[in-house]
């Protein structure tokens, strides 16, 4: 029991901001080796509690947010279901222990139980997946062949194997065999992400007009951040006037920025855009004439305003969708906020903006696999992720939602463009390096110079295969385990 909770709080010790991608592979190699030939209550047990090291000190953002006003219980809440996920994955785990080539069985079971807390409940919730440990180190170029979902395979296999070599050394040859593979295949395809700009290249701006840091206090303060980023976006203008910064192709802005009626006018994002005379990429919440509200980033042209938009397709639960209203109000200030769900968006997010196809993900969509991808499969040359992170002060949220960006960056071949409303704002280049980053809660511009770089990766061309995959090998091991189990009891 010390051992899985000395394991979990490493596996949270070696996540971003910290960059000790080796961290997780030795976590993953206690957990394997503490449930290997266990039943499987036993291991959904240790699971559970390698679960909660982990995830209570990674989502303390969430006690930053609500804690002053709701207590312990959203986060504890969150991490307690989150943790039942990875107490599966650890049952999973124990069952197909036995098996031959147990550490490949162990990884994928694993990998299955991350894909189900993505998907369930509510949408599901994918924080603290191995992959977003991953922004440095061999295996984040395996993202570029089959996305997050190798990555964390990778990481789990590799503890897998180290797990099962130290509980049996003699039989040495296929926990080795799990180490060296994903490590070797990490190394083998550095070589292979690319980042020259092969479809040109774009100058950019990315404007981060602040916010105050007063958590829930920001609620009602639209307002607020509409006039600090108006203010920044002038502050670029008369950069550009002067000479100081070169004129960009267009400006990017973060969600929130803006609240559109059916009307759909905002005079000064008007006057930013045609004093410039580039378009504005701005985030904001729209009600639509039949009265569905979304949270959407449009395209703000000058001279016409509001063009092309993408409406987010991952909406928060109990955010920006409430399930079980009543119960809801106990534990988020949204319910009275929005008297109605957001309505989510179902296509993939490609702007048409200055000559070039934007592939537009917004804040919680960064985690989920079905976004970028598809937006690079339909011609997106450039990345871009709007959010409002004021929420949660100086916490490492904003670092961690970095880290995903970085991951998605090698994983479609793309430069990725985050744009925060207190930071972290940042410029990510394909092979997911940061060439350019701002501090929290300080108003500052970003201007860059972005390969654009069109083509597909084998993870953008594969899809959710490499998921389905995993899925299969991790509940096929299961039900072999369970008809093997029953054969020597019979």
């Amino acid at each position: 029991m010390a051992a899985v909770i000395a394991a979990g709080f490493a596996l949270y010790a070696g996540s971003p901001p910290r960059e000790a991608w080796w961290v997780a592979p030795l976590a993953m190699a206690v957990l394997a080796a503490v449930v290997r030939h266990r039943r499987a209550r036993a291991g959904f047990g240790y699971g559970l509690v390698f679960g909660f090291a982990f995830l209570l000190p990674l989502l303390g953002w969430l006690q930053d947010f609500l804690g002053a006003d709701f207590g312990p219980w959203p986060w504890l809440g969150v991490a307690a279901v989150e943790a039942a996920f990875i107490g599966l994955g650890g049952a999973g785990m124990a069952l197909v222990s036995r098996l031959p080539a147990a550490p490949v069985w162990m990884a994928a079971v694993f990998v299955t139980a991350e894909a189900v807390r993505s998907a369930f409940p509510f949408g599901g919730f994918p924080w603290g997946r191995l992959a977003f440990t991953q922004d440095t180190g061999p295996f984040l170029a395996l993202a570029a062949i089959g996305g997050a979902p190798l990555v964390s395979f990778a990481v789990a296999l590799v503890g897998a194997g180290l797990g099962t070599l130290v509980r049996a050394p003699r039989r040495w040859a296929v926990p080795v065999a799990a180490i060296a593979t994903p490590l070797l295949g990490g190394l083998t395809c550095w070589p292979l992400v690319g980042t020259d700009a092969n479809a040109g290249t774009a100058r950019v701006a990315i404007v981060q007009g602040n916010a105050p840091n007063l958590g829930l206090g920001l609620l009602y303060e639209d307002d607020v951040l509409h006039d600090n980023h108006v203010q920044a976006a002038q502050q670029l203008v008369a950069d550009v006037r002067s000479g100081r910064v070169a004129k960009p192709d267009f400006v990017l802005l973060p969600e929130q920025i803006g609240s559109w009626g059916p009307a759909r006018t905002d005079p000064e994002l008007s006057s930013v855009a045609s004093q410039l005379g580039v378009p504005l990429v701005v985030g904001g919440l729209g009600q639509d004439r039949d009265g569905q509200l979304h949270n959407q980033i449009v395209r703000w042209d000058p001279g016409t305003g509001f063009g092309d938009r993408y409406v987010k397709r991952h909406l928060v639960p109990f955010a920006e969708t409430i399930p079980m209203r009543e119960v809801a109000r106990l534990v988020s200030p949204f319910v009275d906020r929005f008297q109605s769900d957001m309505v989510p968006g179902e296509e993939p997010g490609v702007i048409d903006v200055a000559g070039l196809r934007l592939g537009v993900g917004i804040c919680y969509d960064v985690a989920y696999d079905d976004v970028f991808g598809p937006a690079a499969a339909q011609g997106a040359t450039l990345l871009a992720v709007p959010t409002n992170n004021a929420w949660y002060g100086h916490s490492e949220m904003s670092y961690q939602q970095l880290a995903m960006s970085r991951l998605r960056a090698v994983e479609t071949g793309r430069s990725v463009l985050v744009g925060a409303t207190s930071g972290v704002s940042a410029v990510v280049a394909p092979d997911g390096s940061v060439t350019a980053q701002t501090e929290l809660f300080t108003e500052q511009n970003l201007t860059a110079e972005v390969a654009l770089r069109a083509g597909r990766t084998p993870a953008t061309a594969l899809g959710s295969a490499p998921t389905w995959v995993l899925a299969v090998l991790g509940v096929g091991a299961v039900a072999a385990a369970g008809w093997r189990s029953r054969k020597s009891r019979a």
